[in-house]
């Protein structure tokens, strides 16, 4: 991939693979679909506001650093087509949700784009964005977390330039909501369990993990 004209860098391999994740959702019980949160749902939470250490601040400020759009540059034919052929499912799969064929496939590339960066699985993700916001962009809680990931204004004077309005910004808020589930998730040393958890406020509790789980499988597909 190449933002803004930098380096290239290659996303051949995500670290938090779908089956550390999907595991736990079969154990659980969740081959279904009936799980699935509706908007408004009561898995809606808040991340919960942390003294954060001077040097974690800092890793978490660069981390959300604002870049160009991103440019897909794949290092062979086969990881490209892979890509297409995700993209054309995923695209159909979202068209009910995003009718407009651009904003759709923006929203797609920037997902893709922004989960491989964090080190993340696109599929969680996308289960999550269902579950949090219905993939809408300028959904507010009852708590007033905003946009598709739901990120609680705060973040924004923790970690970025203040501005809570840009967290509206799709780039932005896909950036900070994968930033944010990455530093949970390395608190939790990689138990995706208790980082969905602390993601929605509600640690410990099976409730919105259970949720993110079934939503996300309505993502899955070998190429993603």
């Amino acid at each position: 991939m190449k933002a803004g004209g930098g380096p290239v860098a290659q996303f051949d391999a995500c670290p938090l693979r779908r089956r550390d994740w999907l595991a736990g959702a079969g154990a659980l019980g969740l081959g279904g679909l009936g799980l699935l949160a509706a908007p408004g749902s009561a898995w809606a939470g808040r991340q919960l506001e942390e003294p954060l250490a001077d040097s974690v601040r800092s890793v978490l400020s660069a981390a959300i650093a604002n870049s160009a759009p991103p440019v897909p540059d794949f290092s062979d034919t086969e990881k490209r087509l892979s890509h297409l052929r995700w993209l054309g499912v995923m695209s159909e799969r979202l068209k009910k949700r995003k009718p407009d064929f651009q904003t759709r496939i923006e929203f797609l590339q920037t997902v893709w784009y922004e989960t491989r960066r964090a080190g993340l699985d696109t599929t969680m993700v996308l289960g999550l964005i269902q579950v949090e916001s219905a993939f809408r962009k300028f959904a507010i809680s009852r708590v007033g977390a905003r946009g598709y990931m739901q990120i609680m204004p705060f973040w924004s004077r923790l970690i970025g330039d203040g501005d809570p309005s840009r967290l509206f910004n799709m780039q932005t808020n896909l950036r900070f909501g994968c930033v944010i589930l990455r530093h949970y998730l390395d608190r939790e040393r990689g138990d995706t369990f208790l980082a969905l958890g602390r993601y929605n406020g509600s640690r410990g509790r099976s409730e919105y993990p259970n949720a993110v789980y079934a939503a996300s499988r309505n993502w899955i597909h070998p190429d993603a």
